[in-house]
């Protein structure tokens, strides 16, 4: 056991080393800048999320409010942020389908609810168009019988809640990192 010391010793040297030397590279995400620029809650908070076109009364009206709030808050905080210097369009489209169908009923035992989304954020000032993206969230399910039928429809209205703040996250996560990477 003893030849291994001083290679344990040299590694361990080696390790303190190189965390010392990236030590200064490190910068948290959401850290105030000493440097007099906006720091990304400051840039996050200037995006004006508008509410999102679907008809109204539909569910993709209830999803883009769920959506539009949950962005809000995530950027903001709040419910408002600071002036806009930036505008964030988002587009809805949903999907369902059957996962797994009871033989002997044909009805589905197991259903897949599915949104994707497609957004641009455009400069306010000028109005063009800076960053474009899409995401999508496809969540599952059950089906607790035909004959539970609110059991059936708060499932599904819990498959749009959980997939549209997985919508929410994904969309501020990209945001948070193009802020973050510097424009």
């Amino acid at each position: 056991m003893s030849w291994a010391s001083p290679r344990l010793a040299a590694r361990l040297i080696v390790v303190v080393a190189l965390a010392a030397l990236t030590a200064g590279c490190f910068q948290p995400m959401y850290a105030e800048r000493s440097d007099g620029t906006p720091g990304l809650r400051d840039k996050l908070a200037s995006v004006e999320v508008p509410a999102i076109d679907a008809p109204n009364g539909s569910r993709v009206a209830r999803l883009g409010v769920e959506i539009r709030n949950a962005l809000m808050f995530k950027m903001y905080g709040n419910a408002t942020g600071m002036p806009p210097t930036h505008r964030l369009e988002i587009r809805l489209t949903t999907s369902r389908s059957s996962l797994i169908v009871d033989p002997s009923t044909a009805l589905p035992a197991i259903e897949n609810y599915g949104i994707d989304a497609s957004y641009v954020l455009k400069d306010s000032a000028t109005d063009k168009v800076i960053l474009t993206g899409s995401t999508f969230s496809r969540v599952s399910y059950d089906v607790p019988g035909q004959t539970q039928r609110f059991a059936r429809q708060r499932a599904f209205r819990d498959a749009e809640d959980r997939a549209s703040q997985e919508i929410a996250e994904n969309i501020q996560t990209r945001l948070a990192s193009f802020f973050s990477a510097g424009i």
